[in-house]
């Protein structure tokens, strides 16, 4: 089981609000690594292969951030979940934890490069997001942006809109929706931004280009339509703030 380290570099870096920023940096630092000067030009020289190195290493190190972006979801599952057990049957039955990974994937292709895109990759990102629908009950749009150690639990049911963020270490449980408010011609950020370690309840929804800031609890079935600050908890229809969140 692999401690929690809170105080690590990429969440600072990171923050609130950006929760995907720090892997995407990593590898647009990687892809801009220099390489060994030569001749401009020349093939086969110095330069050349130092340009091809550091393409390699690019490759590499983004690779194994994926990877390892994958292993924390993971263990994420395993710290949180009482009863998830070894590693083997967690990352085989929780379909929380299936939907998640399958949304770091789409989430590059969706945000993948200009070449890319023209070669189809937002429509590829789209095929294995609704793939993963059927096979998991869980709708995340690919241009949704989810964070570091979240938790789906259970998952059925939960629906994320394409312009929706989620926090570093955010809870969600099944039939959660964050959503707009099908208003037509509304462009730019519909959805919900969930700040740091926020909590959704079953069946509760969030909705329009609100934000619910860092630590709030929302309660089972709840309708968030309004801003709530940090450190609260909300419940009713619409949802009101009823107390502080307990420590």
């Amino acid at each position: 089981m692999t401690p929690r380290h809170d105080g690590d570099a990429p969440d600072r870096a990171g923050g609130a609000g950006r929760p995907e920023r720090s892997g995407h940096a990593d590898d647009g630092v990687a892809s801009r690594a220099p390489g060994v000067p030569g001749t401009a030009g020349a093939p086969g020289t110095a330069g050349s292969a130092g340009t091809a190195g550091s393409a390699g290493t690019a490759r590499s190190s983004g690779l194994r951030g994926f990877v390892g972006r994958l292993v924390e979801d993971l263990e994420t599952v395993r710290r949180r979940d009482p009863a998830a057990r070894g590693r083997v049957e967690t990352a085989l039955v929780y379909n929380g934890l299936h939907a998640l990974w399958t949304h770091r994937l789409t989430s590059r292709l969706w945000r993948a490069p200009a070449f890319p895109r023209l070669l189809g990759s937002r429509t590829l990102a789209r095929l294995l997001s609704a793939a993963s629908r059927s096979a998991t009950g869980v709708e995340i749009h690919p241009g949704a942006r989810l964070g570091r150690r979240v938790f789906i639990d259970h998952g059925t049911g939960l629906v994320v809109g394409e312009t929706a963020v989620v926090g570093d270490d955010c809870t969600l449980y099944h039939g959660v929706t964050l959503g707009g408010r099908g208003l037509p011609g509304v462009r730019g950020r519909r959805h919900p931004v969930l700040g740091p370690g926020v909590l959704v309840g079953a069946g509760a929804s969030v909705l329009g280009p609100v934000t619910v800031g860092a630590g709030t609890v929302v309660g089972a079935g709840a309708v968030v339509t309004r801003d709530l600050p940090e450190g609260v908890v909300a419940v009713g229809v619409p949802a009101r703030v009823r107390a502080p969140r307990p420590r």
